[in-house]
């Protein structure tokens, strides 16, 4: 049996694409991916004032940023090209861009619909597709969706979140079928309730915040470093044989 090393959790070589990577969990995965070695490039709307490309050279990375909506038509193969064009190559992508818009089933009207499928559900299956030439040709690739807790639970208050994590599940399945056989590992993240800006007003809420953690039996809310690991070991080849996998990183809120 051939000995395991460390070297396996390695990106040093390796390029990575993080969608909405300079904010939220999304930050937390570039920098884990800078710090394992990879250079990245971070496909955004959001403008953070240079301070994700600083963290990211400070871990002795390279940082490129592509101001774009992700569900224009044609962004997704702007997204590929500027990677090719930058790096020379590509060999991880993290979809992690997403929104959250909340409403009840009887307000939650078409148009909040139509926005989260687009970037949610739709801009990770254009890129995911725009890459695949690509990683076929290198030999291979990881591809990262960022699912849910919603992707298996109904999530109530946003039936668009709900359904669009669902989809990113059944998407990393599909495509983790097709892909294997030429050396493309497609998996997913579930992160659980998680410190970000987009769970700020729970947090604040003494008793709603207190009715998460009642049900993580880690006791806490989760926080953007929790993922990190997780998302080095999926772009690593130390997961060369995780394939259509849904990880949830939870706290163990699904446990219980």
């Amino acid at each position: 049996m051939e000995q395991f090393s460390l070297d396996a959790f390695s990106l040093a070589g390796r390029v990575a694409v993080v969608t909405g990577g300079n904010g939220g969990l999304g930050r937390a995965f570039t920098l884990a991916l800078a710090a394992a070695g990879a250079d990245v490039l971070v496909p955004t709307v959001a403008d953070d004032g240079g301070e994700t490309r600083a963290l990211v050279e400070a871990r002795g990375a390279s940082y490129d940023e592509l101001t774009i909506d992700l569900t224009a038509p044609g962004a997704p193969r702007q997204v590929v090209e500027r990677c090719l064009a930058t790096y020379g190559r590509l060999d991880v992508l993290v979809n992690s861009a997403g929104i959250s818009l909340i409403g009840d089933v009887e307000s939650f009207g078409r148009a909040r619909w139509d926005a989260m499928v687009a970037l949610n559900l739709t801009a990770a299956f254009e890129l995911s597709q725009e890459c695949v030439p690509t990683m076929r040709a290198q030999g291979g690739g990881k591809i990262i969706n960022v699912a849910s807790l919603f992707s298996v639970l109904g999530g109530r208050g946003s039936p668009a979140y709900a359904a669009t994590k669902h989809g990113i599940a059944g998407l990393t399945k599909a495509y983790a079928d097709e892909l294997a056989a030429d050396g493309i590992c497609v998996n997913a993240i579930a992160p659980g309730y998680m410190a970000t800006p987009m769970t700020a007003a729970r947090r604040a809420d003494p008793a709603a915040s207190q009715v998460v953690v009642d049900h993580v039996p880690a006791g806490r809310w989760g926080e953007p470093e929790d993922l990190m690991g997780a998302v080095v070991f999926l772009a690593s080849r130390a997961s060369d044989y995780v394939h259509g996998h849904v990880l949830a990183v939870d706290g163990g809120y699904l446990v219980r």
